[in-house]
């Protein structure tokens, strides 16, 4: 649905009956949805029940006047804009309302294109404090290296998944995103909706394991005022928060069958009803969609629907885990310490030594991209020295891959079959480490490639 489209929620407050029938007539005809209140009180109650776009309030009323009211307003989180006008205007008067937070000031008697006007003006400015704020967000995003085209990978696994991502971005395809959790399946929805023609509108994400069962409904749909016990007000639901954008549903398997039907009706009609409402609003908005489960054995189990699952699969995109990309662990190592270096106030810290980085790269990552980034904040707090330590890391990782030397050589006199023992295992454990790249692993064991070629030719080494 065209944002052009959507109705806009106006508050017409004046004590006058004819003014206030004459706007809402007026308004009504310009496409505005419109409500009036006779004084301020009435106005601040009903900013506290309903949600408003804008709000037209006269200066001179009895009980709460427009100046009081501004006060009162403060303190209800509407979040709508407020024009003033009146009969009695004045420079002053007019800088006074503007002081307090209305937006414009219209004397009466006025002609009706001026009101019209100023809410024109008022629409675009409350569009382009919303793009602002978006704008704010999505740098704060690349600077936080959340975007897509900021994600560090640059293993053949990660350059597929961004070409992919790159691919399916301009276009408005649903999207299933699957891999081991901490892969970083948000920072591919993101990076998706950061490069398709959404970008200036919201993304939001939720995690669908989060959310109470018995909220999900109210979560995802909103409801009005009424629909229950404690709902005193309007609220939107997640769907409508990201009208025009797109919704991230992270652990999409978590959700319950009676959900994933409305889910799919959603994504079947475009539309969706706020609990305790007759009525349904049209909504457009992309979803993007991941889990670390098998969802494709979350529907031979009956715990998914079939029909959902096609639906939301039209296009597969899986995260390599960390430990099938381990070409991608320097680049990352760096990144990350220069981000806590900086971020933990420790400029001292020149980065990894080369024998920490030895055993980052031989460590399995069950963790995967979020394991590495808690590793190396916890190593930066730790290192007393320009460099991290192995001993700077947990010991989990200190002793990854590594059986006990000792023990291992228990047995062996020859100085020449110790060696020859010990590097057929250092070898064996870098090509297991990089799933067989001989490449990395001749770095990781700091030999150099044709060297490493004639070693696994003597030993006989096959691969992983």
């Amino acid at each position: 649905m065209d944002a052009e489209n959507i109705l806009k929620h106006i508050l017409v407050v004046d004590d006058e009956e004819n003014m206030r029938h004459m706007l809402s007539v007026l308004l009504t005809g310009e496409g505005y949805l419109v409500e009036t209140a006779v004084d301020g009180m009435e106005a601040v109650r009903l900013l506290k029940d309903k949600i408003f776009d804008f709000v037209l309030c006269d200066i001179r009323m009895p009980k709460m006047d427009g100046l009081a009211f501004l006060k009162a307003a403060e303190s209800v989180e509407h979040g709508a804009t407020v024009i003033m006008m009146s009969a009695f205007g004045s420079v002053d008067t007019a800088l006074e309302a503007m002081k307090q937070g209305a937006y414009d000031f219209i004397s009466k008697p006025f002609k009706t294109d001026e009101v019209v006007l100023v809410l024109k003006k008022a629409e675009e400015r409350e569009r382009l404090r919303r793009e602002n704020i978006r704008l704010k967000r999505k740098i704060a995003e690349l600077e936080k290296k959340s975007g897509f085209g900021a994600m560090i990978g640059k293993s053949k696994a990660m350059q597929e998944v961004f070409t992919l991502a790159e691919k399916v971005a301009e276009h408005p395809t649903t999207v299933l995103i699957t891999g081991e959790s901490g892969t970083g399946k948000e920072l591919v929805a993101a990076g998706i909706h950061t490069k398709s023609g959404r970008v200036d509108e919201p993304f939001i994400a939720v995690n669908c394991g989060s959310v109470p069962e018995n909220l999900l409904e109210s979560e995802f749909f909103g409801y009005v005022r009424g629909a229950f016990t404690g709902a005193d007000r309007d609220k939107k639901g997640l769907f409508e928060e990201a009208d025009q954008g797109t919704l991230f549903l992270d652990e999409i398997a978590e959700l319950p069958l009676s959900l994933q039907v409305k889910l799919l009706r959603v994504l079947q009609e475009q539309e969706i009803r706020p609990v305790g409402s007759a009525q349904r609003k049209k909504i457009d908005v992309r979803i993007l969609a991941a889990t670390a489960r098998d969802i494709s054995e979350e529907v031979q189990q009956g715990r998914f629907r079939e029909d959902l699952f096609y639906r939301l699969n039209v296009i597969n995109i899986q995260v390599p885990p960390l430990r099938n990309r381990s070409e991608d662990i320097p680049v990352l190592c760096d990144y990350f310490v220069k981000k806590f270096t900086k971020s933990l106030n420790r400029p001292d810290i020149e980065g990894l030594s080369h024998a920490a980085l030895q055993q980052l790269l031989v460590h399995a990552w069950p963790g995967n991209v979020r394991e590495l980034e808690n590793v190396l904040e916890r190593a930066v707090i730790l290192t007393e020295g320009p460099h991290i330590l192995p001993e700077n890391l947990p010991e989990n990782i200190q002793g990854s891959r590594a059986d006990n030397v000792v023990d291992f050589l228990v047995g062996i006199s020859s100085i020449k079959e110790g060696r020859r023992m010990v590097e057929e295992r250092l070898i064996r454990q870098a090509l297991e480490a990089t799933q067989g790249n001989k490449s990395q692993a001749a770095q990781i064991l700091e030999i150099s490639y044709p060297s490493l070629l004639s070693k696994i030719k003597d030993y006989r080494v096959s691969g992983p």
